[in-house]
């Protein structure tokens, strides 16, 4: 549809070019054939508006479902990754490479494309209406476009290096100040505001700088367009002031000539900026796949199997780990057995490696060396979703959602019965406080559970 729609644009286009000639060489000096040429030019202008409005309309709504399927892919590859990945990631970047990147390959689908395809049909009817009336007068005129192509093909290179780095940059902004809000009890403890400020200017004045220098580049090509546009129409001027004088060319052919040929100016004004917005979507796409190239080291198995409901014991035997990078290990030749229904502390000094070691077993991570099994069975040939299934987790750093307190307590379950959420939030003794809030479970928390206190955080994310 949106093909069609361009086709008719483009015929429309140039079917107002060549009303030009009879307008000139008939109607004028005869008024003859005046309302036919009228509702003819109305006729065209109306396909051309028609084709505008399709072409647009279609295409922006392809650039708006590319973007809808390209951050749903990319969000869910995100979260399927492991926790070794977010380690090495920060939340500006990634919320950057969702919303920046995505958001420039929507606008390279739904106006750099429909632009390529629109106006390279306008230029291939305009072209057929010059080689129509005068084929040697057109190529005259088209001899200075080769010297066109080799400034676009390096300005594009350059354009895509540039927009690389400000990508970059505005990442890093956002990184800065999502930091910023997500610590902001820490920032006003310490008076840290005006140094944060200062991060955040740096960050945006770096910014600043390189969005000018794809500026600069983009801005030389109108003026280049523009000089390529006054030699052809100086050639033009010359050569047909020669083939009119000698009776091959009529008035109206020429003045139907030069008007197409300034017609033209506008689509290749347009398709000189296609490459350079097209660089900018390539680098953005870069960006985009090397999220989605990235896959987690912590994966199903081919042969997995789903985990059977836990009854005898957790076993770790001879377990060897060490993050990425890091040459030390962090636990090494660690064995033991939990059976079920007992309790175990695990105690050490800070860096000891309590959490690595819990982290485990829900296969956060996988063992460098050895193996955890459960009930004899390991791990790794079970499905990460029928294990997680079975494990209930409450981390030093209190995580809830920006929700209410009823669905933040069934986060792990959410087709629980009002009845079992308020039975583990009594199990927890949170149900005290939650009746107190002002709509009870029905409260909404704020975001990381900003509106409870840090003791209500807690019981909540036990329960």
């Amino acid at each position: 549809g949106a093909v069609l729609a361009m086709a008719i644009y483009g015929a429309g286009t140039a079917g107002v070019a060549t009303l030009i000639r009879p307008i000139f060489d008939e109607v004028l000096p005869t008024q003859r054939n005046l309302l036919p040429i009228a509702i003819a030019i109305l006729s065209v202008y109306f396909l051309k508006g028609l084709g505008a409005y399709l072409s647009s309309y279609l295409m922006a709504d392809v650039g708006q479902r590319v973007v809808h399927d390209l951050r749903n892919e990319l969000f869910r590859h995100m979260l399927g990754q492991s926790a070794a990945f977010f380690s090495l990631q920060t939340t500006g970047r990634l919320m950057s490479r969702i919303t920046n990147d995505v958001g420039q390959l929507q606008r390279a689908v739904s106006e750099t494309i429909g632009d390529l395809a629109r106006e390279t049909l306008s230029m291939i009817f305009f072209t057929g209406v010059l080689v129509y009336y005068d084929a040697r007068l057109a190529l005259v005129c088209f001899t200075g476009a080769p010297l066109v192509v080799y400034p676009l093909a390096k300005f594009g290179r350059r354009v895509r290096r540039t927009s690389r780095r400000s990508q970059e940059a505005l990442e890093h902004m956002s990184h800065v100040s999502a930091e910023a809000f997500t610590g902001h009890r820490i920032v006003k403890a310490f008076g840290a505001e005006g140094r944060e400020a200062v991060k955040f200017h740096d960050a945006s004045y770096r910014f600043y700088r390189t969005s000018m220098r794809v500026t600069s580049v983009l801005s030389l090509l109108p003026p280049l367009m523009e000089l390529v546009g006054g030699v052809a129409f100086v050639l033009a001027l010359w050569y047909g002031s020669q083939e009119i004088a000698s009776g091959r060319l009529t008035t109206g052919e020429f003045v139907t000539f030069i008007t197409v040929l300034f017609m033209m100016y506008g689509p290749a004004r347009k398709l000189s900026r296609v490459n350079a917005d097209l660089q900018q979507a390539t680098a953005a796409a870069d960006r985009v796949f090397e999220i989605l190239d990235t896959h987690s080291e912590v994966r199903d198995q081919p042969d997995a199997t789903t985990m059977a409901p836990f009854t005898r014991e957790i076993e770790f035997r001879d377990v060897r780990f060490s993050y990425d990078g890091v040459e030390l290990l962090t636990l090494n030749g660690v064995s033991f057995t939990v059976r079920a229904g007992q309790t175990l502390a695990i105690v050490g000094r800070s860096g000891a490696g309590k959490t690595t070691l819990v982290n485990l077993v829900p296969r956060f991570y996988d063992p460098s060396e050895g193996a955890i099994l459960i009930d004899g069975m390991d791990t790794r040939r079970m499905t990460l979703a029928s294990l997680r299934s079975q494990i209930g987790i409450v981390t030093q750093e209190t995580v809830l959602f920006d929700d209410t307190v009823a669905n933040n307590i069934a986060y792990g379950r959410p087709q629980a019965a009002r009845a079992e959420i308020e039975a583990a939030a009594r199990a927890a003794h949170a149900h005290e406080f939650i009746v107190g809030l002002d709509n009870g479970y029905d409260t909404m928390i704020g975001e990381r559970g900003q509106g409870l206190s840090g003791g209500q955080r807690q019981r909540l994310a036990f329960a």
